[in-house]
């Protein structure tokens, strides 16, 4: 086999790159206008251009996934923080006298953003400094963090009717979403910050090997306070996109299982959930498959009911594809020889006359 061919099929994000091609392929089989995007007033609309604005929301937590993910953390908690990030700005708004002031929704963005910096800090302070493994102190904000964001809202929907608040996860800039423009915003901050400096090389160190880090005078206690902190502000903001979008707050299933979608967007882009090594632009394929994929069960047809059903097995075929023990099984049995074919080598005659075998 070529040895490109051979490079190319080992790299991490083939099988990712080949599943998300797939899946527009089979997009625009089932509907040929699927890739046609238009400009109207001065906005692009196309089905492409909902997926990335559909997407955001997960391709944000699943950066703040990502680096947590990459000091061996897990971060169950985001989709209670989407939750409370959004209540708390729609509940300010809604009860401000002029829900249109850009002033009121800055002050409210503003506060929420703050809260989920405190809510990830308190993430980061359970797991760095008191010791509690992460799975279940961020299950902690998890089941409590819903009931909060209840109590924001007094167990109602809180709706807003404020066009600078829409403006976040509905309207539009430069043409784009907003949304997308955020998203990716804080994707380059994010990979600027980890691959530009230090930080990602103390992040994967602090993953691989924690006590060494720590012997050689890495602060990892810092540095998982620090990925819990950024994790939180993604959230965050997700939240408020969210929210801003549909124009309200729903504390029961605002962020519902989008802790999941960011898993698995980071585990698709060839993240290992043991920490170490991890890859940015690996999450912003998982997550551009995670929105692809839904988006193609609604084209396809096929029920809403069984959509966890569908993408559980996608996932699973990515991610088989990309495990190193099948992938060096496979190779061991390109290598194998056949056993049927008979030996053809010369005999070797011997001085005495005879023949070896």
């Amino acid at each position: 086999m070529n040895p490109t061919v051979t490079r190319a099929l080992k790299h991490r994000l083939f099988w990712p790159i080949v599943t998300l091609l797939g899946l527009l392929v089979l997009n625009v089989a089932v509907r040929p206008a699927f890739f046609s995007i238009r400009l109207q007033d001065g906005h692009l609309f196309g089905s492409l251009v909902d997926i990335l604005r559909n997407g955001a929301p997960t391709l944000l937590v699943a950066l703040g996934m990502t680096l947590v993910i990459a000091t061996r953390g897990i971060d169950l908690s985001v989709g209670a923080v989407v939750a409370i990030s959004g209540a708390l700005a729609c509940s300010i708004i809604a009860g401000s006298a002029d829900p249109n002031s850009p002033t009121t929704v800055l002050v409210a963005v503003g506060i929420s953003i703050v809260l989920a910096l405190i809510l990830g800090a308190w993430n980061g302070f359970l797991v760095s400094v008191i010791g509690v493994q992460p799975i279940i102190a961020t299950l902690i904000l998890m089941t409590a963090g819903r009931g909060l964001a209840m109590l924001i809202t007094e167990g109602q929907i809180v709706t807003v009717n404020s066009a600078p608040y829409k403006v976040i996860g509905g309207g539009y800039w430069l043409a784009l979403p907003a949304s997308i423009i955020i998203a990716l915003g804080m994707f380059a901050i994010a990979a600027v910050l980890t691959r530009k400096t230090a930080l990602g090389l103390l992040i994967e160190s602090v993953g691989i090997n924690p006590q060494a880090s720590r012997i050689a005078g890495v602060r990892s206690r810092s540095i998982i306070w620090m990925v819990y902190i950024f994790s939180g502000l993604c959230a965050g903001i997700a939240g408020l996109m969210i929210s801003s979008n549909v124009t309200a707050a729903d504390a029961n299933n605002a962020g519902l299982w989008i802790e999941m979608d960011a898993i698995l967007a980071v585990v698709i882009g060839g993240t290992s959930l043991a920490g170490g090594r991890y890859s940015l632009g690996g999450t912003l394929i998982g997550a551009a498959i995670i929105q692809t994929l839904t988006t193609t069960v609604y084209t396809v047809g096929i029920a809403p009911e069984i959509t966890l059903v569908f993408k559980a097995l996608v996932v699973i075929i990515v991610c088989l594809l990309q495990s190193p023990a099948l992938q060096t099984r496979l190779g061991s049995l390109r290598r194998r020889p056949d056993r049927r074919r008979p030996d053809r080598r010369r005999p070797v005659t011997t001085s005495t006359g005879g023949v070896l075998s």
